[in-house]
C-alpha cells in the first residue's frame, strides 16, 4: 500500500487534478447540494436540521467509501493491473499538492509585477474573506494563511489516511473536508445544519495537524525564523486560532517565516477578528508566498517519508 500511496502522490505532482476528468470532489458537492435542499425542505426545527446534518455525514461517507471501494474491486476482477489503475487514480484525486502549488503562484506572481487587482482576484478563488479591498500585504497574508492550512486539508490528512486505508479510507476523509467546507462553517445558517460535519472535520484533523506541526518544526532551522520562534508560536499562539486544526500550520508557517499572520478579515462585509499568529519580524511580502510553499514541499516529503517508513516496518 505505501508503494502506491507514493505513486499517487508523485502522479499528483505531475499532473495535479486534468480538468477533461470527472473530480470526487466535485460529485460529492453537488450530492451535498441536493442533501442539503432536501433536508431544509423536510426539517422544520433546530434538533431536525442537526439529525438531518448527521445522517447527511453518515450517508456521505458510506457512500464515499463504498463507491470506492466498489470501483477498485470491479477494475480488480476485469485485471488486476486496471484495479492498480483505478486505486492510483482515486489516491491521486484525494490529493492537492499541485493545485494548491498553482493556486498560490497565480497569486504571488502578479504581487510580484505590481498588480494589485489581479492579485485580489486570484486570492479571491482559494479563500473565503472579502478580498476587493485588500492591499499587498493583505493578499500576502491570505495565500499565506491557505497554503498553510490546505497542507494539512490537502495534503497531509489525505496522506495520512491513504497510508492507512488506502483510497477508499482517504476518500472519506475528502467527503469530511468537503462537507465541512461546504455546511460546517460558522455562519447563522449553518449552525445546526453543519454541527456534524464540523465536528467530525475537527476530528478527522487531529492528528494529521500534530503531525504536520511537528514536521514544520524540523524544517523551522532553514528558516529565517528558527526553530524556537516556530514552537513557541505553535504552543502558544496557535490555541487563540477558531479551529483546534488549523491554527498549528499557519502558527508554524508565521514562527518559522518570522512573520505574523491573524488579525482582522471580512466576510460579507462583517468583520472577523483571528488572533495574531508569530512575531512581525518581517514585513509581509510575496516572497513570503514562496516560502510557505517551500515549508509545504518539505511537510509533504517528511510525511512521504513517515507512512512509507511506518508502512515498511509494519509490514515486516
Amino acid at each position: 500500500m505505501s508503494m502506491l500511496v507514493l505513486a499517487a502522490l508523485l502522479l499528483d505532482l505531475l499532473v495535479g487534478d486534468p480538468r477533461r476528468l470527472p473530480h470526487p470532489v466535485v460529485l460529492m458537492g453537488a450530492l451535498i447540494k441536493k442533501g442539503e435542499r432536501l433536508i431544509r425542505r423536510l426539517a422544520g426545527s433546530p434538533g431536525a436540521l442537526r439529525l438531518g446534518g448527521v445522517l447527511l455525514v453518515i450517508s456521505l461517507c458510506a457512500l464515499a467509501y463504498g463507491v470506492t471501494k466498489g470501483l477498485i474491486c470491479l477494475a480488480s476482477l476485469l485485471h488486476p493491473w486496471l484495479g492498480l489503475a483505478v486505486h492510483l487514480w482515486l489516491l491521486a484525486t484525494t490529493l492537492a499538492v499541485k493545485s494548491l502549488y498553482q493556486h498560490a503562484v497565480a497569486v504571488a506572481q502578479p504581487l510580484a509585477r505590481g498588480d494589485l487587482a489581479t492579485a485580489r482576484q486570484k486570492v479571491a478563488l482559494i479563500v473565503g474573506r472579502d478580498c476587493d479591498n485588500l492591499n499587498h500585504q493583505e493578499v500576502t497574508r491570505a495565500a499565506v494563511e491557505t497554503v498553510a492550512e490546505n497542507t494539512v486539508d490537502g495534503i497531509v490528512s489525505p496522506l495520512f489516511y491513504a497510508f492507512i486505508g488506502g483510497a477508499p479510507l482517504a476518500m472519506v476523509y475528502k467527503a469530511i473536508n468537503t462537507l465541512d467546507s461546504m455546511i460546517g462553517h460558522r455562519h447563522e445558517a449553518y449552525v445546526h445544519l453543519g454541527w456534524a460535519a464540523a465536528r467530525l472535520d475537527d476530528l478527522a484533523n487531529y492528528l494529521p495537524a500534530r503531525l504536520a506541526g511537528v514536521c514544520y518544526a524540523l524544517l523551522s532551522p532553514a528558516y529565517p525564523g528558527g526553530f524556537t520562534a516556530t514552537v513557541r508560536a505553535m504552543l502558544h499562539d496557535a490555541p487563540a486560532h477558531p479551529s483546534p486544526n488549523s491554527g498549528i500550520p499557519e502558527a508554524a508557517v508565521a514562527g518559522a517565516l518570522g512573520i505574523q499572520l491573524g488579525g482582522i478579515n471580512y466576510y460579507q462585509g462583517q468583520p472577523s477578528y483571528r488572533a495574531s499568529l508569530g512575531q512581525a519580524k518581517y514585513p509581509l511580502t510575496y516572497r513570503h508566498i514562496y516560502q510557505a510553499l517551500h515549508l509545504t514541499w518539505g511537510v509533504t516529503a517528511l510525511t512521504a517519508l513517515a507512512g512509507g517508513l511506518a508502512g515498511y516496518l509494519f509490514a515486516g
